[in-house]
């Protein structure tokens, strides 16, 4: 039976939730934010005294948003089983079974209706079902096109608020008394970069009594959080109702309440700010805790001008992974091209050493990876926003993560069943469950579908392709919230992989941080020698990365004809580089 949509949908909102870690971080912050949000409805130059906030739902509203949701939604998931039941009563009266090409067909008319009915159904609720949405459009590598292209105009666009409503909540915000609108930007753009279901972010420049910098201002939607807090309400019941289906790989129900716990955090700037410099801190630093620089661009917030509902940050210029392809040929840039080749493999260097070292030194990462939060700046450089859905996961878990990368690393086959038994154990450590009478071999083949993607054939006779119906993922009965949150990184990089056409092991690239992970860091810093030396290695390693940079960013200045020549001659030596390390694995 084919998997109903809505199951599709709550296995990619799985992954939304971002992390509760910042309870006392945001408590040290939230004073600040409330006296300033306070000290401003003193001020009779600000926007928000003679603009009029737009309330909360009512009871009635909600209870209607809520029967919308139920009678769009429901007869989505069941026209599933009703076109399942009726082509098994056709087989079983006529005794002719539909060929593999003609079952194709049927259901590619099916998704064609339920994209439509879910589109109509998203324009109509927005909310957090724009969400919904984003993350459908985004993963074109598990959900069929008829979806990904019904949903695509959600992954970036939401009808923005106006302007003087979103410069009402700015210095409702920021204004300290006695100080106007114009104190603070002495430029804000009236169109929004980007409008989305919780924010939307406009363009400004501060005053030269704030640093006199571009910057990008994010301003919560009024009154948005609890609309949203009903939505995933409604979605966890939906998900109560079918929580005893068979055809349903997981416990969505139990996911969805998570989530609910969860997504509060995603209301509060503080908190984001707070990701924010932590992340920088931990990509801008390298093992020996000297400065390094990042392999992607991340946005800093600008001190004295953060409240749970505002976030002042820098200006990214460029645009979002979603739209790259389109603007490269603006640009007279054939996506087949040298130039592009190469920055798809950089795109692909860059995502997994950040998320790497995220996620197993700290265990502290960016939740939600996708096109429209992945940036690509004019210069060339990668830059990643949107730090609103940020995970913590617990000391033991980064200790079982990295046992499980270097046990993949090392194992001496795919077979082996010593390393199969081994590889099993960490990921039933990690809290795989699959579901009876599923082979013994499932929790690796897991694990080597998350996390290796050059693996060829997977163990268990299971395979590697997502929607199948013999995918691991059909076969789990319970995947921790922690671990679908890394999953989620790891698939957009295995997807990022297969459209290069690379085969890129996860497992391979995080080995050697997973090895230093588990050996500690007990020692003293190898930079720094007891009489307060620096050793000159380190310097000069500092120095290639720092001139590697600058050199990147130089080509990308260069006339297209010689830019395409230079990329050219780096990407054959890149592709010999990667030959001669594969190689040395096999």
């Amino acid at each position: 039976m084919k998997l109903p949509v809505l199951a599709w949908a709550a296995l990619a909102l799985s992954a939304l939730g971002p992390s509760a870690a910042f309870s006392s971080t945001t408590r040290a912050f939230s004073d600040v934010g409330v006296s300033r949000a306070s000290a401003s409805a003193d001020s009779d130059d600000s926007p928000a005294t003679t603009f009029e906030f737009p309330p909360p739902l009512t009871r009635t509203q909600r209870l209607q948003r809520a029967a919308k949701f139920w009678s769009s939604a429901l007869p989505i998931v069941l026209s599933y089983y009703s076109k399942d039941a009726e082509l098994r009563v056709k087989e079983a009266f006529t005794g002719v079974s539909l060929t593999e090409e003609e079952e194709e067909v049927v259901w590619n008319e099916q998704h064609e209706k339920g994209a439509r009915k879910l589109a109509d159904t998203i324009t109509s609720l927005k909310g957090f079902y724009v969400k919904t949405a984003q993350i459908i459009a985004s993963r074109q590598d598990l959900f069929p096109p008829e979806y990904t292209d019904a949903l695509s105009d959600f992954t970036d666009n939401v009808d923005p608020l106006p302007v003087e409503l979103i410069k009402a909540v700015v210095a409702k915000e920021l204004l300290v008394r006695g100080e106007k609108f114009e104190d603070i930007f002495a430029e804000f753009d009236e169109t929004p970069l980007g409008a989305a279901s919780v924010a939307q972010v406009h363009r400004a420049v501060l005053t030269e009594k704030y640093g006199n910098k571009e910057v990008a201002v994010k301003v919560q939607r009024p009154s948005i959080e609890s609309k949203l807090m009903g939505d995933i309400a409604n979605l966890k019941q939906l998900a109560k109702t079918f929580r005893e289906n068979d055809a349903l790989p997981l416990d969505y129900y139990t996911v969805f309440s998570e989530l609910e716990k969860q997504l509060a955090d995603e209301f509060n700037f503080l908190a984001e700010a707070v990701a924010m410099d932590r992340i920088y801190e931990t990509v801008t630093r390298d093992e020996n805790g000297l400065p390094c620089e990042s392999p992607i661009v991340l946005p800093r917030p600008v001190a004295g001008l953060v409240s749970r509902r505002v976030l002042v940050m820098d200006y990214l210029q460029g645009v979002p992974l979603s739209r790259a392809a389109e603007e490269m040929l603006k640009r007279g840039i054939n996506p087949d091209s040298p130039e592009s080749q190469l920055f798809g493999r950089k795109l692909l260097r860059s995502l997994t050493d950040v998320f790497g070292r995220c996620i197993l030194e700290t265990g502290f990462f960016h939740a939600d990876p996708h096109p429209g939060n992945i940036f690509v700046l004019d210069d060339g450089r990668i830059g990643l926003i949107d730090f609103g859905q940020v995970k913590q996961i617990g000391g033991r878990a980064r200790e079982t993560l990295s046992k499980v990368m270097l046990a993949l690393d090392e194992r001496e086959s795919d077979t082996n069943p010593t390393d199969l038994d081994k590889i099993g154990n960490l990921a039933l450590e990690l809290g795989v469950e699959l579901a009876d009478g599923a082979p013994a071999e499932g929790p690796a083949a897991v694990a080597m579908w998350l996390f290796d993607g050059s693996v060829e054939t997977l163990p268990g006779g299971y395979d590697k392709g997502e929607l199948s119906p013999n995918s691991p993922v059909k076969a789990l009965k319970s995947f921790p919230q922690d671990l679908v949150l890394v999953g989620r990184s790891s698939i957009l990089i295995k997807g990022l992989s297969n459209r290069l056409g690379i085969p890129w092991s996860l497992s391979n690239e995080w080995a050697p941080t997973a090895k230093t992970v588990l050996e500690g860091n007990t020692q003293e810093p190898a930079a720094v020698k007891k009489e307060g030396k620096i050793r000159i290695r380190d310097v000069l390693r500092l120095l290639k990365g720092w001139s590697r940079g600058k050199v990147s960013r130089a080509v990308s200045r260069l006339p297209s004809p010689v830019r395409t020549k230079v990329a050219a001659v780096a990407l054959r030596l890149q592709k010999r580089r990667e030959a001669t390390e594969t190689n040395k694995q096999s």
